[in-house]
């Protein structure tokens, strides 16, 4: 089915910001001056040493490097009324994507090949909308500070480490509610679900094999089904104990999710509005395509 796309001008983060990540995000912000211990932590040198290792490892977008994927980028960009960040490509084996916004320095954005390799390109563009996602939400020092303390929960001294498995445990939780935001990014981005759906479906368990012959319905009626076990409180215990140490939601979680917001009314209102500004007004569109 063809999607006709516009872009989103004046949208505000707190206009599609899923409640978990509202919730989340203002218990982080009781805890005084985390803020300012992650960007104290890294200061200048992990900035350069970030910015070094990328533009020596992998290759930079633009206009002559991977034009399809800049446009890409650029497109999702305007359509969530987002500034260009810089999009790196990573050789790696496992399918992954992720986002580093620090001190007021231009943001990037890193795609692995793997990744690139399982996935169509509207479906690529689903990932990159999801990173701006972290962006459009300023997302990015609480994103660093739990990745440090994830790589070294087992490096800190014990006198600190119930402090640090507590706020770990709390930096986890936030990301994974975090999350739920940055998926609705993809879907006003693509503005097509079934498209969202299909890109955590094979995140999930998708190969460049088996790619075409998974099937969206019945992934999300797996995801319902996931749902219906949740009657039983032992089961609700497993589940709880099976996320804990995750840093994203369960991938059927995720579907479900995205799956019940397309329909919901603030979905429709975002997207909808837009339509109407633009309607007749084809000819400010530029470039927009009908997927």
């Amino acid at each position: 089915m063809s999607v006709t796309k516009v872009p989103l001008i004046g949208l505000k983060a707190d206009g599609f910001r899923h409640p978990l990540d509202l919730q989340a995000t203002a218990a982080l912000k009781q805890l005084p001056g985390l803020d300012l211990m992650i960007r104290n932590f890294l200061g200048s040198i992990g900035e350069q040493f970030y910015y070094l290792n990328n533009i020596a490892s992998s290759v930079l977008v633009g206009p002559e490097q991977l034009p399809q994927l800049h446009g890409l980028l650029v497109e999702a960009c305007q359509i969530l009324d987002l500034e260009v960040p810089q999009l790196y490509v990573r050789q790696h084996p496992v399918p992954n994507a992720y986002t580093l916004a620090m001190r007021g320095k231009q943001p990037f954005i890193v795609l692995h090949t793997s990744l690139i390799d399982l996935l169509t390109l509207e479906e690529v563009q689903a990932v990159i909308a999801h990173e701006l996602g972290h962006l459009k939400c300023e997302h990015g020092v609480y994103l660093t500070l739990a990745n440090l303390l994830v790589l070294a929960a087992g490096q800190l001294p014990s006198w600190g480490g119930a402090i640090a498995q507590t706020l770990q445990s709390r930096l986890l939780e936030w990301v994974r509610c975090a999350e739920f935001s940055c998926d609705r990014a993809a879907l006003l981005a693509t503005q097509d679900p079934k498209l969202v759906v299909s890109l955590l479906m094979k995140l999930a368990g998708g190969s460049p094999t088996l790619a075409p012959q998974l099937n969206v319905e019945a992934f999300l009626a797996q995801a319902r089904a996931y749902e219906e076990t949740g009657k039983d409180p032992m089961l609700d215990l497993l589940k709880d104990l099976q996320t804990a140490p995750l840093t994203h939601p369960l991938p059927v979680l995720r579907a479900k999710e995205i799956d019940l917001w397309a329909s919901s009314q603030n979905y429709s209102a975002l997207v909808q509005n837009s339509f109407s500004r633009y309607n007749g007004k084809t000819d400010n569109l530029g470039g927009w395509r009908n997927w």
